[in-house]
């Protein structure tokens, strides 16, 4: 006889949550595998964005950003790089600038992100957060970037380090995206590049290699249930209190 998995006992058993009196019981939800199926998976190509963080001429993390946008396209996904040249600081224009609008769009388009920084001052770029600030947490109802993937590259003119993919994880994880464990540091990037400006064969450059096929993975696995997977408990409770208070406004005199 087939053993029943946790999911089939929750949903044949409702669980008891008399030890929980915390909870409100209405609103709390056991995970079920059967969540995580999508009845109708998309057919359309994964969608990403990619965005970078310096505007040289002759930008490594650009450059690096477009051998990440040439192995996503080969892979079969749809890809589309923002330029940041003309984006103003954060809160110095209003959201209708077109620079503003185009990358909320593009933002709220994409099924994944790449973001690829160089290293300043031990961090990432002014430039590279300043993309990121304009991003909004919620445009109504909607969330640009939650349950969405990423992937954090960064870019060195010394020797290899960190400081910028640890940054933009925690970016990451405050914008509630989905990042992937891999990450790639290239480090003396001024040598890791031809006259082409093609990326050299090197162990940087599989590294680049890696990130992005599994960021490719990643995004096919859960683009279809990410408003499952990002759905809280806390969320539920708080949007259940703001109808009841909207129901039951007291009536005018």
């Amino acid at each position: 006889m087939r053993r029943a998995n946790v999911s089939e006992a929750a949903a044949t058993h409702p669980p008891d949550l008399a030890d929980l009196p915390q909870l409100q019981a209405a609103l709390f939800r056991v995970p079920a595998v059967a969540q995580l199926q999508p009845p109708q998976p998309s057919t359309h190509a994964p969608r990403f964005l990619l965005l970078y963080g310096s505007l040289r001429a002759r930008s490594f993390s650009r450059l690096v950003t477009e051998e990440a946008a040439r192995l996503l396209t080969v892979m079969g996904g749809e890809v589309r790089i923002f330029n940041p040249s003309g984006l103003p600081l954060a809160d110095d224009a209003p959201d209708t600038h077109p620079k503003v609008q185009e990358l909320r769009h593009l933002a709220q388009w994409a099924e994944g992100m790449v973001w690829c920084s160089p290293e300043r001052h031990g961090a990432m770029t002014g430039i590279m957060k300043t993309q990121i600030d304009w991003i909004p947490l919620a445009v109504g109802a909607v969330r640009p970037t939650q349950g969405k993937t990423l992937a954090v590259m960064q870019v060195s003119g010394g020797s290899q380090s960190f400081n910028a993919v640890n940054q933009m994880r925690v970016l990451g994880r405050w914008m509630r995206m989905l990042t992937i464990p891999n990450q790639s540091s290239v480090a003396k990037a001024f040598q890791e590049f031809g006259d082409d400006d093609r990326m050299k064969p090197s162990a940087y450059y599989d590294r680049v290699v890696d990130v992005m096929e599994e960021l490719f993975k990643f995004t096919l696995l859960t683009r279809d249930v990410a408003p499952y997977l990002v759905d809280r408990y806390s969320e539920r409770k708080e949007s259940a209190e703001e109808l009841s208070r909207r129901v039951n406004q007291p009536k005018a005199v």
